[in-house]
């Protein structure tokens, strides 16, 4: 009886604890829920409402009924009308669209000769998961009726994937594998790294010395910048030896974008630092950051094929914008400058979150 009584004095002081320490409960609550509605929104592997573009050249009544039966499939997402492959292509290198429809001059005529494709598929063929959409979409019967349009029979649909055409998973993951390693090592090094100092009474310290919030800020974040790029090396190197991952596009281009971003995850450590007491509540927040950052930037799954809400949480994150750039500049050889909208977005975040660090520690200080 004694020892019971022991073990349930244990108990209540541990629940009294957790009660006390509201974000560990907050944790426990959160976690579960929020793990639901990503894995249950982000895992989908009926994919739909793809970013294309058309470029119609025949301009024929088969031909338009052909885009609208398409557009009709909700596989494919009509956002552009171009009048060549040629400007296809551009779209798809600036990443702007997966899938680019290109019917030629005579398509009526190759509608009927099932010895010539009719159409032909473009298909940003780095992400495996969209290749075998639009494979799909080649295989749908979309069907013409010589009594109504013309002409008869299942127009003969050729896919042409760019970028990976040996379809090896390596050069879709890596790229976008880049942005995970180094959103969990920089926010878990500088959140840790802040409360351990203020665990340890160092921060004491600090207060005593002329160094101004936004100074301490700029100089913890510092340092982990060059960590990042040794980090990005090894990945490139691993990558390129390993899995034969190319970078098409410029190497200084991609550390120009990675220092961006790695600011930008610095930013939001020393923020998270600010927000939690304890080390093992750092990487908790570490851990809640880390699983979307997983699921809605695109990484795992196809960006375009989530439901709307998920994809404006998505944008939030700055591994989202990071792997469209390192896609772009690696496989698709884009530039920095023409990729320049999601380095401001990067270039953004870091600056307000480092601001609102900056401010939350002065607070603390007072």
């Amino acid at each position: 009886m004694n020892s019971l009584s022991r073990l349930g004095a244990i108990v209540g002081k541990e629940l009294r604890q957790l009660r006390r320490d509201r974000l560990t409960f907050g944790m426990v609550v959160g976690l579960p829920v929020i793990q639901m509605l990503l894995f249950g929104y982000a895992i989908n592997t009926d994919v739909r409402n793809l970013k294309t573009a058309v470029a119609d050249e025949a301009r024929t009544h088969l031909s338009r009924e052909f885009v609208a039966r398409v557009g009709q499939t909700q596989v494919a997402d009509l956002r552009f009308e171009v009048d060549s492959p040629q400007e296809l292509e551009e779209l798809l290198r600036l990443g702007r669209i997966v899938i680019g429809v290109h019917i030629p001059v005579d398509f009526d005529r190759r509608v009927i000769d099932q010895e010539r494709s009719a159409v032909h598929l473009l298909v940003d063929g780095s992400d495996p998961t969209i290749l075998g959409v639009a494979n799909q979409l080649r295989s749908m019967p979309i069907r013409f009726d010589s009594a109504t349009d013309g002409a008869g029979g299942v127009p003969a649909i050729e896919v042409r994937p760019y970028y990976n055409p040996e379809r090896r998973t390596p050069v879709n993951i890596v790229p976008g594998l880049m942005g995970v390693i180094l959103t969990m090592t920089m926010m878990l090094f500088t959140a840790v790294a802040i409360v351990r100092e203020r665990e340890r009474g160092n921060l004491e310290l600090l207060i005593n010395t002329p160094v101004s919030s936004a100074e301490l800020m700029i100089g913890k974040v510092l340092p982990y910048i060059a960590i990042g790029l040794i980090q990005l090396a090894l990945i490139l190197a691993v990558g390129s030896l390993l899995f034969e991952v190319p970078v098409r596009g410029s190497i200084v281009d991609l550390y120009i974008a990675a220092s961006v971003f790695i600011a930008a995850n610095l930013a939001l450590g020393l923020l998270v630092s600010t927000l939690v007491t304890t080390q093992f509540q750092a990487m908790q927040m570490t851990v809640f950051v880390l699983l979307p950052s997983i699921l809605l930037s695109g990484f795992m799954f196809p960006f375009d094929g989530m439901p709307r809400f998920a994809q404006i949480l998505g944008e939030l994150l700055p591994n989202t914008h990071f792997i469209r750039l390192t896609r772009g500049i690696m496989l698709r050889e884009a530039t920095l400058f023409e990729l320049r909208t999601e380095l401001l977005a990067l270039a953004g975040f870091a600056a307000i979150a480092l601001t609102l660090a900056a401010m939350r520690f002065s607070k603390r200080l007072d």
